[in-house]
């Protein structure tokens, strides 16, 4: 299948039992004073099933252009490097060395349109989603535009990503007026498609202010331009706070950028919650399980927690679900 323009697939990838990056990280960890919430283990966590998500790639999405791999230099033993539609990024590629080593993946995420060669309309992934059935390309992209959902919804202050989000939202609302991108792009924020999640946006149109967007933590359709123009915007902040080497509460996600090409109306609505699914692995293991042999979605999120009780088990049982539906292994590996 031939695309209308290539589309990129960005996927983020760390080894925590590689020597160096654990050297690494506890001299990094020594140095900035920071809490478990950010330097917790299951945060680093590899569940094993990286090849899984190559070949749910390969299988379910064969039209993609190329996939950009970024790490910190590693790689898994068995990746075939020579494949032609595969490109290592080393972090050093595209990070400037001064807040190298870094740990914090949303200093990391920022500098994704930084990649050689990366395309123009591109997709990032973290390396717990998965694709299990197949997905055209108008999933991502449609009219040349990234497929997405804006709809606001309210955050509580207490979570330390929340507050992440919030930093976001406060450049959004120096940078755009909420009343005038609501007037204009009026069909895209009260359209049928979002269905009962589409309520947030006639309950909170009368505040002068952006909030926080719902985010559905998954795979993430990206015009690179969005990139250029926020850190033409916010270059300041968005350099200040690349020294964070852990999560700090002064960060900025991957989220503003989303949300600045929304603002700019670069977007067509798509009701996202339709095809993908998050599963906290702590609270719903069996529905995740159930979800992959079934596949029930397009896309679905393996959220980690150090509170998973019975880990080895049930990463052993995710596993058998995976080889029931992508068995083969694909020409990503040796």
């Amino acid at each position: 299948m031939k695309t209308e323009f290539p589309i990129d697939f960005v996927v983020v990838w760390v080894d925590m039992n590689d020597p160096k990056w654990k050297e690494d990280f506890m001299q990094c960890k020594g140095i900035q004073d920071t809490n478990s919430y950010n330097t917790g283990m299951e945060r680093f966590r590899d569940y094993g099933f990286l090849k899984y998500w190559f070949r749910g790639v390969e299988k379910f999405t064969p039209w993609v252009n190329k996939i950009h791999f970024v790490t910190c230099g590693q790689r898994p033993q068995w990746l075939d490097i020579s494949n032609p539609k595969l490109n290592l990024v080393d972090h050093k590629d595209i990070i400037p060395n001064e807040f190298l080593p870094t740990f914090n993946s949303g200093v990391i995420e920022r500098y994704i349109h930084k990649i050689p060669t990366l395309s123009d309309h591109f997709v990032y992934f973290n390396d717990d989603f998965y694709i299990i059935r197949s997905i055209s390309p108008e999933r991502f992209f449609q009219k040349g535009l990234p497929c997405d959902i804006a709809v606001f919804q309210y955050n509580p202050s207490w979570s330390p990503y929340y507050v992440m989000l919030k930093n976001n939202i406060k450049i959004i609302n120096s940078r755009f007026n909420k009343r005038e991108i609501l007037k204009r792009d009026h069909q895209k924020w009260f359209t049928p498609e979002y269905g009962s999640k589409g309520k947030m946006n006639r309950f909170f149109q009368w505040y002068n202010k952006f909030i926080t967007l719902r985010v559905h933590h998954n795979a993430q359709p990206y015009l690179k331009k969005s990139f250029l123009e926020a850190w033409e915007y916010a270059n300041e902040p968005l350099t200040e706070t690349s020294k964070n080497r852990f999560r700090d509460k002064s960060d900025y996600t991957h989220e503003l950028f989303r949300t600045w090409q929304i603002c700019k109306g670069n977007f067509m609505p798509y009701n996202t919650y339709k095809d993908t699914k998050m599963f906290p692995l702590m609270v719903k293991p069996k529905q995740a399980i159930k979800a992959i042999k079934n596949q029930e979605y397009s896309l679905v999120c393996l959220n980690d927690n150090k509170h998973i009780k019975n880990y080895d088990q049930l990463m052993c049982q995710i596993q058998e679900a995976f080889e029931c539906i992508l068995p083969l292994k694909s020409s990503f590996e040796l």
